[in-house]
Formats: C-alpha cells, structure tokens, sequence
C-alpha cells in the first residue's frame, strides 16, 4: 500500500474518531495526517513526513490549549455561600467537624474559628467543597 493511502486512512479515521469525542484533539491530529499524506504523495522522503505530522500536531495541539485557556470562563461561586446553617451535633469537636441544618437537611461541616458550638447556633456558609460545607459564625463579605 502507497504510503499516502496510509497516511488518509489514518486522518479518516481520527476524524472519525473526533465526531465521537467532540475536543478537536484528534481533528488536528487528523488534519496533520492529511498534510502528511501530501507530502508522500509529493514523494517526500518518510522522515519528512512524520517531521510535517508531528509539527502541525504539536503546533495545533498547543493553538487547542492557548484557544481554551483564553475563553474559559471563570467558575461560577456558589450560590449557597453567605446562607445561614443551624448547628446540629458535633461529630468530632477536636477535627471541627460537624453536621448543620441547611435547606432542612443535615450536611457535613468544616467549622472555622471561634465558635461557641451550642446546638442550635447560627452559622454562616463559607465556601462548599463537595458535598462539605465551611462555615463560621461570621458572614463572608
């Protein structure tokens, strides 16, 4: 087989590949095996060809990261932070876990600083970090 036929039928199949992922990754590796089939049907000499395919994979690769860093968008805070909790039980006082009362269920809880750790006592949700809640009894500005 003529090593440019090679070289289609692997870009045919990443493109292929590349509208099952959807990431683009594999559509510019797909593209730099077509431009590396030109350039065996060019009877450019093998090394040139994986030269010319790594080249534009490396530089399409690194255009795909820098487009995505670009127009990522900043996560989103939480819309739970700064809403009050209720102190339920300690669950281990010397760690600072506990569970608290919020949206009339019992969630597990960080607490921070100084806190009289009463049942019952207001908190204020810090930040979430899973399926945890960071609290303390002052309100995040």
């Amino acid at each position: 087989m003529e090593p440019y036929l090679v070289w289609i039928v692997v870009g045919i199949a990443l493109v292929v590949a590349e509208l099952v992922s959807g990431t683009f990754y594999l559509l510019v590796l797909g593209v730099a095996s077509f431009v590396a089939a030109a350039v065996a049907w060019g009877q450019g000499p093998f090394m040139l060809q994986i030269l010319v395919a790594g080249g534009i994979a490396i530089a399409g690769v690194l255009w795909i990261r820098a487009h995505r860093r670009r127009n990522a968008t900043p996560d989103m805070p939480s819309l739970d932070v700064g809403q009050r909790v209720t102190l339920d039980s300690w669950v281990n006082r010397n760690d600072r876990l506990a569970r608290v009362v919020y949206r009339d269920a019992l969630w597990d809880a960080h607490v921070e600083g100084d806190v009289g750790g009463e049942p019952g006592e207001v908190l204020f949700i810090r930040a979430v970090e899973g399926s945890t809640l960071r609290v303390s009894r002052q309100k995040p500005a």
